[in-house]
């Protein structure tokens, strides 16, 4: 008795762990897969609105925490390039709070 009860719960316990890896792979997989179609849709959304949007009329851009060239560029309507070429000077890697990038 003591044998058989011994091989169930090692069953049991292989059985916890199969199903704890397939939890981990499931939850990891939806929280790549969302990043990466939020990125989309949230630039295939922005893009749509910026194509409305007329060009913005102010000449520089605060840049605030958490701001990307991408995001600055959804925002102002300036796109990513022109925001590089405009700023040459800018990391567009390290974007620091406050700095003032060029528009015009």
């Amino acid at each position: 008795m003591e044998n058989r009860t011994s091989s169930i719960a090692r069953i049991f316990a292989v059985l916890a762990l199969v199903v704890a890896v397939i939890v981990i792979i499931v939850v990891v997989t939806s929280a790549v897969n969302d990043s990466s179609s939020s990125g989309h849709r949230h630039s295939a959304h922005h893009s749509h609105k910026e194509a409305k949007r007329p060009r913005t009329q102010a000449k520089t851009y605060t840049v605030k925490t958490g701001d990307t060239l991408t995001a600055i560029a959804h925002k102002t309507g300036v796109s990513v390039a022109e925001l590089q070429a405009l700023n040459p000077e800018v990391d567009p890697q390290i974007l620091v709070a406050g700095e003032t990038l060029k528009l015009k």
